[in-house]
Formats: structure tokens, sequence, C-alpha cells
């Protein structure tokens, strides 16, 4: 009965396996050496049970058990009861006497014991004071139950200390010495528990596996995965064979320490030998596997880990999304959230962070608002990097309202404030929508807060005054980057052809002036361009040069760019060579793609120069085509996409549809098929024969 007590109470004295599976977040993760656990361990195919494992039952004494007493009281009939036991009414005044003298009474005053102990001076006297209450005639397990309540270390190991003294008859000292390891595991007291450890071996105190695995969650509780890792490969020294909750807690030590070889070996093992792998190791594996950016491991793991029966929480949840977001997979994100709230979890902060992030990153712009908004109504606040998160999401898609609101939020929070990143984006949403006063209230707030700006901000600011056509400050701006001592990069260069794709005529000759200063090979092409030259060889070769000289993300963009500078000056066989160069280079791919059934021109990915350039080369394909008395097939098709411009009332649909009826092209737009314009192939034909005259002029 006693014995029954004590394996039910809220500890369990000996066999303290499950606690391994508590672990707090790390503070970082690091590359180990290769590790020195003896491997043969890890090929065994049965776990060996302990020896070191005594029941209490054992420790039990025979006095403790619940008083017999024969009987010769017989029934109303007669007859003789069978029974050999008494029942007393548990209301009774005599219940309450045999109660006492059961453990469970023995039980509840050793409690209030190893509570007095935690609360009373650190020294020998007041502890002795305290355990002088227990009497002369203390057991081993009085002794376990003492120190297994107990949870300040330091009056611990003066208690610890006592009862080896007392106690004659100690069947093992070892397990005093666990009980007293979890003292110091309870307080995330590594350094003490290694010192007990320490004396425990100086004493000849021989470990057991309980005592590592003490050690071990002590480790792990302290967020020192790389001390786990070590207290376990010391196991063999010790001839201590970890079992499978042991092995499947170190899957998360090793994960959490950064070796990621030993994590995987240990979990394609525990998947052979079906171990019990506990959820907080589950969402080690899947962050290793987000990290390494495998995110399909990501979800296998989370896929066997519901086939094992294990119920995922929310620390697995929020590992989730934040792989998915990582992977920039939005409609997962938002699958496994769903998911989540089907199950009965609430969200928490980290669930909130982890989605703001997923759907920043993929431009969700209504999701992330709506994410906003329920942590604002729920009372939760942002950090600086989440503000910046929705920030740099509205740039992206135009959402300058938005941004504004955000923006004033932040400055409202008491816990964070505006750094440079975030007048950065917002200098870039008020830049791209063409608002200079509003660009300069931004910077100016900026400077006031004690923000240099940097190669964006100004990046954004001549981007900005390039659209309002204002060149003297655009090249007050290019200045003022010398001044800083910023050296231009290729996107600053980008942006200044950006704007001169904005710039009249008779001022082209300032802004080619600041590219040839920042990126000279560029400026040489612009010269030839805006100077007229002939020498189709020349600009060819000058072209070739600079697209072979510059970063690979950013030949779209200057490609785009020179060739609506083209298409502004009316030179429409400058910007076919370099359509053409764009093509052979694979700047650009799929333009054009052709079926039996279906010839298509695909522009979505083409500024509206570029794009205009591409239809005229794709009409003079089709005339091509029709005098060398080849087949059109039955339809031909224009993608432009369906959309408008983030930061103008303009599509490339509109600008296209608007072309067409100026060339009375027979293309009309599809009901059923946002951005597409069809034809015939009759349509076509007909349509192409009436063009045979001068090559098309683009407007």
């Amino acid at each position: 009965m006693a014995y029954h007590h004590l394996c039910s109470s809220p500890s369990s004295l000996l066999r303290d396996r499950h606690s391994l599976s508590v672990s707090p977040k790390p503070k970082s993760l690091r590359t180990n050496p290769p590790t020195s656990l003896n491997l043969v361990s890890l090929s065994k195919t049965s776990i060996r049970a302990s020896s070191s494992h005594v029941s209490l039952e054992d420790l039990m004494s025979q006095e403790s058990q619940i008083p017999r007493k024969r009987t010769n009281s017989q029934y109303p009939d007669g007859k003789t009861a069978s029974k050999s036991y008494v029942w007393v009414n548990p209301r009774s005044p005599r219940a309450s006497r045999l109660r006492q003298l059961t453990y469970d009474s023995r039980y509840s005053s050793l409690v209030k014991v190893a509570e007095s102990l935690d609360s009373c001076n650190p020294n020998e006297e007041d502890v002795l004071a305290v355990l002088s209450s227990l009497g002369d005639d203390v057991s081993e397990q009085d002794a376990v139950v003492v120190l297994n309540n107990m949870s300040n270390p330091n009056t611990a190991l003066l208690v610890l200390d006592h009862f080896r003294k007392i106690l004659t008859k100690t069947s093992r000292e070892v397990i005093l010495y666990n009980v007293t390891l979890k003292v110091f595991r309870k307080s995330k007291d590594l350094d003490g528990a290694e010192k007990l450890f320490d004396e425990m071996l100086q004493r000849g105190v021989k470990p057991d596996n309980v005592t590592f695995s003490t050690l071990i969650s002590c480790s792990r509780v302290c967020g020192l995965p790389s001390k786990a890792v070590e207290w376990f490969e010391k196991m063999p020294t010790y001839e201590c064979d970890p079992d499978d909750v042991t092995y499947s807690a170190m899957i998360d030590a090793y994960g959490r320490a950064g070796n990621v070889d030993m994590a995987f070996t240990l979990y394609d093992r525990a998947r052979t030998e079906k171990w019990r792998i506990d959820p907080v190791t589950f969402s080690t594996l899947i962050k290793i596997y987000g990290v390494s950016g495998n995110y399909d491991g990501c979800l296998n793991v989370y896929e066997e880990m519901k086939a094992l029966g294990v119920k995922p929480n929310v620390v697995i949840y929020n590992t989730l999304l934040d792989a998915m977001g990582r992977a920039k997979r939005p409609w997962q994100a938002k699958s496994i959230y769903k998911e989540m709230l089907s199950n009965g979890f609430s969200p928490n902060w980290a669930t909130y962070a982890a989605l703001l992030r997923a759907y920043g990153r993929a431009r969700y712009g209504e999701d992330a608002l709506n994410v906003y908004k329920e942590m604002k109504d729920k009372g939760l606040e942002l950090t600086v990097v989440l503000y910046n998160t929705l920030l740099a999401m509205c740039a992206d898609v135009g959402f300058a309202d938005e941004a504004a609101e955000i923006f004033e939020d932040m400055k409202n929070s008491a816990a964070c404030k505006p750094d440079s990143w975030t007048f950065s984006s917002l200098i870039t949403i008020y830049s791209c929508s063409g608002k200079v006063s509003e660009a300069e209230g931004i910077l100016n707030m900026m400077l006031e807060a004690g923000f240099e700006p940097n190669i964006f901000v100004l990046t954004s600011l001549i981007q900005c005054y390039g659209k309002a056509q204002r060149t003297d400050d655009v090249v007050r701006m290019f200045n003022r980057v010398y001044e800083l001592g910023i050296t231009p990069d290729d996107r600053f260069c980008g942006c200044l052809l950006n704007v001169m794709t904005h710039t009249p005529r008779e001022e082209l000759g300032k802004v080619m002036d600041c590219i040839e200063k920042a990126k000279p090979e560029l400026g040489r092409l612009v010269k030839l361009l805006i100077g007229g030259q002939n020498g189709e060889g020349n600009f060819k070769n000058e072209a070739l040069e600079l697209f072979n000289h510059i970063s690979s993300d950013v030949k779209k963009p200057y490609c785009n760019c020179l060739i609506d500078l083209c298409v502004n000056l009316d030179l429409l066989e400058r910007a076919c060579d370099l359509l053409e160069l764009g093509l052979s280079l694979e700047i650009y791919a799929g333009i054009q793609s052709r079926s039996s059934t279906q010839w298509s021109l695909n522009l979505k990915s083409l500024s509206l120069g570029a794009a205009l350039t591409a239809l005229h080369v794709w009409i003079s394909d089709l005339t091509k085509v029709q005098e060398s008395g080849e087949e059109l097939p039955p339809l031909l098709g224009i993608n432009t996409g369906h959309g408008k411009h983030k930061y103008s009332e303009k599509g490339l649909a509109t600008v296209i549809e608007s072309h067409l009826k100026e060339l009375d092209a027979p293309f009309h737009e599809a009901s059923d098929k946002a951005g597409w314009f069809l034809t015939t192939k009759v349509a076509a034909e007909s349509w192409l024969e009436s063009r045979r005259s001068p090559d098309l002029v683009v407007a």
C-alpha cells in the first residue's frame, strides 16, 4: 500500500526517465567535432534493462502494512465469516486511528519536512533541527521521500550528508544521490549537479543509468545541449547502457548541439526500433530540416510523428509554420494553421510571428494584414522585426495607406521604436508612388532619429525624383552618395537607368553623366543610344560586354530599362537588338511558345517597352511564316497577365489592348482567361495580309 502510494506520487523516485523530454529553447546551435561516443552501443538491436533499477518494494518494511486482525464474529444467520479482515467505516474514529498507522500519513509528514528544509537556513544546525522531528527510526525509504520532495539544493546537500551518516543499512546509496541530483535539476543548477557527481565518485558510489539520465535532462533544461551530449558519451565509461528513452532524448540534444549527423543517425534507429519519441524531439528534428533547407523533410517528420500516434502541440505547429515561412510556402503555412485551430489549439505570440513572416515574405498582403489586426485585437505587442516585415511587404505590394497606419501604430508602441529599416521601407513606398513630399518627410524623420540614409534609401529617393521628373534633385541626391562615402552598386545604377526612362530628352545628359561616373561601361552604352551614333557592331559588342559583367539579378531590369529607353527615343532597331541579345543570353525565356493548336506570346515578365518590342517581333515572325507558306495554328494568343502595376493604375494588359486597337489587330480579350487576348487563324491571316506595308512603328 505504501509502495503504491510512492509510485503514484507526483514525481517518480527512481525511474525518472520521462523528464528527459523537457527542454528549453537553446541559445545557439554550433557544429561539434566528431563524437567520441563508442558507436558499438548504437548498433545494438535491443536495450538491456538496467540492473540499477531497484523496486521500492524492497525498501518497504513490514511495519508499514495495515494492521490485520482475525475475528470470530458471525453473520446474523450464525455462519462464521470467512473474511480475515474487519471492515471499518471510513468515517469512524477507529478508521482515523488506523489511517495514521499507514505509510500515507508518514508520507504526508515527510513532505512537510521537505518543505521546511527548503525554507530553512542552509546551515547544519537549522537543518538538523528540522530533521529531528523524524525521530531516531529513519528508514532509507524516508530519506528518499524527503530528498525527492525538496527543491533547495543548498539544504539538500546537508540533508543528504545527514542521512548518509545515520543510515547504517543502505541497500543502494546511489538512489540517495540520484534523488539529490533531481533537486539540482529542479533549480537548473548544473554546476552543483556536476560537483555532486564528482563527490559520488570520490566516495566510491558507482553511478547508474538514472544518474546519467538526470544529468542529461539537467543539461537540457539549462539550455546546454552540448553538456547533455558530453554526459551521454560518458555512459559507456561507467558501463551504463542508455535505454530507448535516453536515446530519444539525445536526438534532441545532438540536434540542438549542432551535431546533425548524429541526430539523424539516432532518428533512423528510432524509427527502426520504434522508440517512443517525445514532441520536443520531433520539434527539434523539424527545426534541423528547416535550417538545412530541407522543407519537405520537415513535413515528412510531421507526418511520421502523427503516424506514430504522437499528438502535435503548439511548439510543433509553430516550428512547422516557421519552416514553411522560410520555404516561402504560405499556402502550406495557411493549411497547417487551419489544422492547428481545428485541433483545439489557440495561437500564441510565436504562432502569429511565424505567420507574419510567412505571409510577409511571400507578399500575401491581405493575409499578413489580417494576422496583424488579430494580434492588435488580442493586445499582443509586435517587435521591430515584425513591424519591419509588415512594412517591407507593404512596399512590395504597394499598400501605401496600410503602411502609414502600421507606422503610426509602431510610433505609439511602448515596446519598440522605428529603426533605419523602418524608414527605408516607408521611403521606398512613397518613392515608388511618386509622392515626393511624403518621402522627404520620412527622410527628415529618419535624420532626426539619428539614422544616416544608406544606399537603399538614396536609391529610393533618386527613383522618386525621377518619377516626378525633378532631374536636378536626382543629380543632387547622386552627389550625396559620394559625399557619404558610399560606393554605387548595380542596383543603384539600375535605378539611374530607370530614371532615364522618365526623364525629358533635353535633360537626359544630366543623368547620363551620373551613370558614366558610377558605371563607365553602362555609361558608354547609354551614350551610344542618346548620341544616336551609328555602328551596329559597336553597340552590340558594348551591350554584350555590359551583360557579361553585371550580376545575374540585375540583368533583366537593365535590359528592360535599356529597351524602354530605346522605345522612348524611337530606336526600334536598337530595341530589337537588345531583345535578341536578352534571348540569346537567356535573360528572357519562354516569350514565344508553339503547339499544334496554339501559338502564344508571353509578355508577363517584361516592361512596357520590352513588351511592345516583343509584340513587334512576334508580328514580324507571323508575317514571315505566312509569306513562307507555313500554316498558322487554329488559335493565336497574347498573355499579358491580369494584374495592374502595384504603383500604377495601368497594367500591361491595358497598354497592349490599346496598342492592338491602334494596329487594328483582330485580338480580343478572352472572357474566360483574364489577361489573354485571342484570335483565330482565319482572322490573323486576313489581318497579316492587309499589313504587308511599311514596318510597324512602336507607339
